[in-house]
């Protein structure tokens, strides 16, 4: 009787095991498909990682050459910002380092900066363009940016300031982990894309644009925030420049950022007053400008942001606010700067 028993443990546990080897080689089958259709197949990957690499490369500009801007943000620049023109404008004045990702906001590019820092980037210059919407957005992109843009200790930093239950955190820390986990969703969109034409334009047009607070409530989120990516940035030697791209009927929203912006001590840009551009410019979500409007704002944004760029900040600039000068010597850089 007990050999019999014996004899069926010993069945169920081999069963158990060969079971357990199966989903071990189909696990691993599938991470290393994920990661064969990422790297040949996926254009947003290919476009990102391949910014994200030449940004960490970045160092400051040697005497006489134009100051080195890191320019982040989401699909607003993406679609808005023509980099060839915007390069070809601006050639003299700056060089430019993009890293545009769609439907990223505040946190996912806290954090990004904050690695890219880590991993050695040194621009002189940080301009963040995510538009008010996604700057007041308590989220991160679930795909894409835990892979490319954080550390496992941030990935724990950002589950911690959104307050994310264990298994949100879980989530996030798989999409960190595994580019099965974190491509998933943009997997299925990509199948979709091929089944539904112009399935991203549904999208757009489906996924409501995010709410924004007004007064009170609109400061307590965006001063601290903005606060807190200027002081990064400062930490690490460069100038933070929040960039606010137009969206349809967007004016107050805009006027709102402005204030923040003063009252937190960052230079903001508003190279277009988004009054002063129809629905005739946008794309249907009447978010995203289309080419007309991003030739309107790229040629807008080569104007205004050299000026911001340059002022104040120099590399020699900012070495001499991080040393204490006598009282003398403060005297004759206020001087020369009025």
């Amino acid at each position: 009787m007990r050999s019999s028993v014996f004899d069926s443990k010993s069945i169920a546990l081999a069963y158990a095991k060969a079971l357990a080897g199966i989903c071990a080689i189909l696990i691993i089958a599938v991470e290393i498909s994920s990661i064969y259709l990422l790297k040949h197949h996926s254009v947003t990957y290919a476009r990102v990682s391949r910014q994200y690499d030449e940004a960490v490369k970045m160092r400051p500009a040697g005497p006489g050459e134009p100051p080195c801007v890191l320019m982040v943000g989401n699909s607003l620049l993406l679609h808005g910002v023509e980099l060839n023109r915007l390069r070809a404008l601006t050639s003299g004045s700056m060089r430019i380092y993009p890293i545009f990702l769609e439907a990223t906001g505040y946190y996912d590019w806290l954090y990004g900066l904050q690695r890219l820092f880590r991993q050695g980037a040194r621009p002189q210059v940080v301009v963040v363009g995510v538009g008010v919407n996604y700057f007041l957005k308590n989220g991160v992109r679930q795909d894409y940016a835990p892979m490319l843009f954080f550390d496992a200790r941030d990935t724990l930093a950002v589950a911690s300031d959104l307050h994310l239950d264990r298994t949100a955190t879980s989530n996030l820390l798989l999409a960190h982990s595994s580019t099965f986990w974190d491509t998933r969703s943009a997997i299925r969109t990509q199948v979709l894309s091929h089944v539904v034409p112009h399935v991203e334009d549904l999208f757009l047009l489906v996924n409501p644009k995010p709410a924004i607070p007004e007064g009170r409530e609109f400061e307590e989120i965006t001063i601290p925030r903005l606060q807190r990516l200027r002081e990064l940035c400062e930490a690490h030697g460069a100038k933070l420049i929040l960039l606010v791209p137009p969206t349809l009927s967007s004016e107050s929203a805009v006027s709102q950022m402005a204030d923040a912006a003063r009252t937190a001590g960052v230079d903001i840009s508003v190279p277009i007053d988004p009054a002063a551009l129809s629905a005739k410019f946008y794309r249907p979500d009447g978010m995203h400008l289309n080419p007309e409007g991003a030739v309107l704002f790229t040629s807008a944004l080569a104007k205004d942001l050299p000026e911001r760029v340059v002022t104040r900040d120099t590399q020699a600039s900012r070495v001499a606010r991080s040393i204490p000068l006598p009282l003398t010597a403060t005297v004759q850089i206020a001087d020369r700067e009025h």
